[in-house]
């Protein structure tokens, strides 16, 4: 109920204006700006967080997919590849779970990039994405393997190289990626601890977002 009603939960972390959680952190690489704010009569320099360049990449259905689909939105990637043994069809499961819980909420999404783009093709992903029974706000994503791999690397910060014909090293992490394309959690896709803290903090990225409308109002 509190996951279909984004109101309601602002309400519940939010009170009279005042923060009731804990801001999430940022990953990656930062920088001190050339601009800056003032608190409490202190003057405090606004900082650079790293954000994720724009991809282009396809979707399961043949569709070109970029940040143009998340603008203004919160979304969770993950690596994987469609012949992988044992790990991903544990991350994917629970992935499958939590995307379930998002299902109606439009400000939630879920992305899987397959590290084997030779054989994971949008009709075999698609094949597999029906095996999941995965939701609409669920894409599997393959592209080249130079902007996947550098996407992976550069933008996500994790790692994802091919071993063989047949291996794969990739990360099982689960990114939590805000409105403004930052990195803001990493998350074991093995870990019923890890899913239950990503799924808390999916919450706090919503408060937050609907902070920025609330103090648009006024």
């Amino acid at each position: 109920m509190i996951l279909a009603l984004p109101g309601f939960l602002y309400y519940l972390l939010t009170a009279k204006g005042k923060n009731r959680y804990k801001p999430l952190p940022f990953f990656g690489p930062k920088e001190v700006a050339k601009t800056g704010h003032k608190f409490h009569g202190k003057y405090i320099p606004d900082t650079i967080y790293h954000k994720l360049d724009d991809f282009t990449l396809t979707d399961q259905n043949g569709k070109q997919v970029s940040f143009k689909n998340y603008d203004k939105k919160i979304f969770i990637a993950s690596f994987f590849y469609t012949h992988c043994p044992t790990v991903c069809s544990t991350v994917n499961k629970n992935i499958s779970a939590l995307a379930d819980v998002y299902r109606k909420n439009k400000m939630v999404n879920f992305i899987s990039i397959t590290v084997d783009p030779q054989r994971d093709t949008p009709p075999v992903l698609k094949k597999y994405a029906e095996s999941l029974e995965a939701n609409s706000k669920w894409l599997f994503l393959t592209g080249d393997t130079t902007s996947i791999y550098n996407l992976a690397r550069k933008g996500f910060l994790v790692d994802a190289l091919k071993a063989d014909d047949d291996n794969f090293i990739y990360s099982d992490k689960l990114v939590l990626i805000d409105a403004e394309k930052r990195i803001r959690g990493y998350y074991s896709g093995t870990s019923m601890a890890d899913l239950t803290k990503l799924n808390d903090e999916i919450k706090v990225l919503i408060a937050e977002e609907l902070r920025k409308v609330d103090k648009a109002l006024y």
